[in-house]
């Protein structure tokens, strides 16, 4: 599959654009789902440039950097479909109940959402609205879609080789244990996109571009490695406590990704 396709399927499954059927149209199999993952974080990249232009928009209103912050949250949320957030909240509660793989699994299919889907969804993005929230206030445009972009190669590692599927259907046999060269890849960009980005001290303006900062940029870049880290050592204990990799895991991942990434850039 061309790489044009693959992020056409990956845009058309992932979010609400609206994309031709022609131009997607194709039997839903491991190669394709392979594809569309490794296809992710360029989605990534679109998401975190149409949030930082509502952001940077929204700053020249007279709204609260707060309230932008949230309405960036919200923005995410609806272009994605929910589906994120959603599999936040079945992660959560699955990994919070005791028993065997079989038992995580059925409450993750339950289709409600219990106490600890509900708590984790209410920190996670809080989290998130407080870190666009502190990037909005300091005018910090570049890495505030850095978090965004870079927090999707954590559903290409979560798809790495040696995670198998947990079940034979759904979209997890789809695409768990798809991806080898791309997550590598993608993730020495992320982090190399982080040193860069990272070391831009403040924004650029019309009438200057701000010095370079070598300590923000590693900072930045060691931000993302713990964050890639993370989604390595969670992935891992999802795939153990569910017999493999399942769909929420992915949203999950990603959720959590971009949480630790803003965290990380405002500390």
């Amino acid at each position: 599959m061309s790489p044009v396709r693959a992020i056409a399927v990956s845009l058309s499954w992932l979010t609400v654009l609206p994309v031709p059927r022609r131009v997607t149209d194709a039997t839903a199999d491991r190669r394709l789902g392979g594809a569309v993952i490794a296809a992710v974080p360029v989605v990534g990249v679109l998401l975190a440039a149409v949030a930082t232009l509502i952001a940077w928009g929204l700053s020249y209103t007279a709204a609260p950097e707060a309230l932008i912050g949230v309405l960036v949250v919200g923005v995410l949320a609806v272009g994605t479909r929910g589906m994120h957030l959603d599999g936040l909240a079945d992660t959560a509660d699955g990994l919070g109940c005791y028993g065997p793989p079989e038992r995580v699994t059925e409450v993750m299919r339950s289709g409600s959402v219990g106490p600890f889907g509900v708590a984790t969804l209410i920190l996670v993005l809080a989290l998130q609205a407080v870190g666009l929230t502190t990037l909005i206030a300091q005018n910090r445009w570049w890495e505030l879609g850095l978090a965004i972009g870079v927090a999707r190669v954590a559903a290409v590692i979560a798809c790495r080789r040696t995670l198998p599927p947990a079940h034979p259907d759904g979209f997890g046999a789809l695409v768990a244990g798809t991806q080898r060269i791309a997550a590598v890849v993608w993730s020495v960009v992320a982090v190399a996109l982080g040193v860069v980005i990272g070391g831009l001290d403040g924004s650029v303006t019309a009438h200057s571009i701000t010095a370079y900062s070598i300590t923000a940029g590693l900072r930045a870049g060691a931000t993302i490695v713990v964050m890639l880290a993370f989604t390595w050592l969670f992935s891992r204990h999802c795939a153990r406590r569910m017999g493999g990799i399942v769909g929420d895991v992915l949203g999950a991942v990603i959720e959590l990704g971009t949480a630790l990434v803003l965290v990380g850039l405002i500390l």
